[in-house]
């Protein structure tokens, strides 16, 4: 019997389906820039201040869009918009029409894999509230996006 992320696209899928997606890497947590002359997406190390780092979930999760104000929601009216997502992202990973990681906690029933595997952020970042934001750029890193 096929999984229901290879039987489902995402609009089919019930709100238990489409939160399990969510690996928990934390990526899609992290300060981002977007160039203004060329318009790329710049992945950093600074963490949102909701974000716990070892286990690479939100703290407030309920409350996230109420407490950060630039919060994105992962939904399927943004759908054109998951470029923005890491590679690894099971969501962009979908629309585009690949298989999940061999690491995602849906295929191997946990997420020590993930962490194992260095495709997490746990012990990759620092937080927002401990750097002068607006020298962000000085943060930039490659991994994320990878």
């Amino acid at each position: 019997m096929a999984n229901f992320w290879e039987e489902k696209t995402l609009s089919q899928m019930d709100n238990k389906e489409w939160e399990s997606l969510c690996d928990g890497c934390g990526k899609c947590c992290l300060n981002k820039i977007i160039d203004d002359d060329t318009e790329a997406l710049h992945f950093t190390n600074v963490a949102c201040h909701l974000l716990h780092t070892k286990s690479c979930r939100c703290k407030k999760y309920d409350q996230r869009f109420k407490l950060v104000k630039d919060c994105v929601k992962v939904s399927l009216d943004d759908i054109d918009q998951f470029h923005w997502l890491p590679a690894s992202c099971a969501y962009r990973l979908l629309v585009e029409g690949k298989p999940l990681p061999v690491w995602h906690p849906l295929i191997t029933g946990s997420q020590s894999a993930m962490h194992k595997g260095g495709f997490s952020i746990r012990g990759k970042t620092i937080s927002e509230t401990a750097i002068n934001l607006d020298n962000l750029e000085d943060y930039i890193a490659i991994w994320p996006a990878e």
